[in-house]
């Protein structure tokens, strides 16, 4: 195994953020390397449906991410190179029952009162903003700004961009140890990189990663089931969720419509290995048929699972790790395709002694020494 040394940092982890993060650093002046064991972009980041909703943050102190992160995501060929299919459709979120209205006006008044646009309308004002609804929903809120970029874009767009700013990208490197070496660090894969800094953006897979630093941290997994549809004659025009979180549609510029909502399959990322669950596949798309009729005689082309990391709080960790100079971490982003590029930013600026657009999500809060 060769070894290669003199890097400011080490990346782990070629999804959005660590895309994102190592880039900023990369054209901040640093000498970046980044490791993927797959292809950038390739797993959680390249599989989602790359939903850009300001009606959905998790919690409300994201709204500020969301709306950086579909900035980004529009403006794509100034700071990436490259055009990602940013669209913005707008969006609906629906409610079908007295309860379910009670509980969306309340969540779009958090995060409203956040900075997002949000307007709560009535349902037959819904259904004039875009047709295709069903009689079900009561209440719905609406807001202009929603929309979608095409995530299977995103490797080959980075992967440019980092090449251009001088980063080593590396991919198919698994990561196997991370170790102390001197004041930094010796990162084990392929070859041995050696760097200052390293920055763990490995999401859903950090609980390892972190084990190697003798660190700690509940991070949670979902494991969401997706469908697209066949090509269809034009059905809905809007982006379509509901106040419950069990249903995401758009239809995207080809005819197809993608069909989310965090329906949960069989898998665990320690293996990769995944299982669609024919129940909840079946749940899912009679939720979509009641909200757009016109989707019930549909085929579906293709479903597949992406994981996605969760914290106890909703809230990301983003910042350096306690007890381990040197080393930062950007795991538990719920909302990461959409606040992804806007909280690698603010991470990489604060790495680079910049004071940063919003504030970081400290790590310390949950992060602790690992039990011995």
């Amino acid at each position: 195994m060769t070894s290669t040394t003199g890097f400011d940092v080490a990346v782990v982890g070629g999804g959005v953020m660590g895309c994102t993060v190592a880039l900023h650093l990369a054209r901040g002046g640093m000498r970046v390397a980044v490791l993927e064991r797959h292809g950038l972009c390739t797993h959680a980041s390249g599989i989602n449906a790359g939903t850009l909703s300001m009606q959905h943050p998790p919690h409300p102190r994201l709204v500020p991410y969301a709306l950086g992160g579909r900035d980004l995501w529009r403006t794509s060929g100034d700071w990436l190179g490259t055009e990602v299919g940013f669209r913005e459709r707008g969006g609906l979120v629906l409610a079908f029952t007295d309860e379910e209205a009670e509980a969306l006006e309340t969540h779009m008044a958090e995060r409203k009162a956040a900075g997002s646009p949000i307007e709560v309308v009535s349902a037959g004002r819904a259904r004039e903003i875009e047709p295709g609804l069903s009689k079900h929903p009561v209440l719905a809120s609406y807001c202009g700004l929603d929309g979608f970029a095409n995530s299977s874009l995103l490797g080959g767009a980075f992967r440019a961009a980092l090449k251009g700013a001088g980063a080593e990208v590396r991919e198919r490197a698994l990561v196997t140890v991370i170790e102390r070496a001197g004041d930094g660090f010796a990162v084990h894969a392929d070859a041995v990189i050696g760097a200052r800094r390293v920055v763990l953006a490995t999401g859903v897979w950090s609980t390892q990663p972190l084990k190697w630093l003798g660190l700690a941290a509940p991070i949670g997994f979902v494991t969401n089931q997706m469908a697209v549809s066949e090509r269809m004659d034009r059905v809905v025009s809007r982006m379509i969720g509901v106040v419950a979180g069990n249903l995401s549609l758009k239809q995207v510029d080809n005819g197809t419509v993608l069909i989310g909502g965090g329906w949960q399959g069989l898998g665990h990322p320690g293996t990769e290995g995944t299982a669609i669950l024919r129940h909840n596949l079946i749940g899912n798309l009679r939720m979509a048929r009641h909200a757009v009729p016109a989707l019930g005689p549909a085929r579906i082309a293709r479903t597949w699972i992406g994981f996605r990391d969760d914290t106890p709080d909703r809230l990301p960790l983003v910042g350096p790790l306690p007890g381990a100079a040197g080393a930062f971490l950007i795991a538990g982003v719920r909302d990461g395709f959409t606040v992804g590029p806007f909280i690698g930013k603010v991470l990489a600026d604060s790495i680079l002694g910049r004071e940063p657009e919003q504030p970081i999500f400290d790590p310390a809060r949950l992060v602790v020494a690992a039990p011995s």
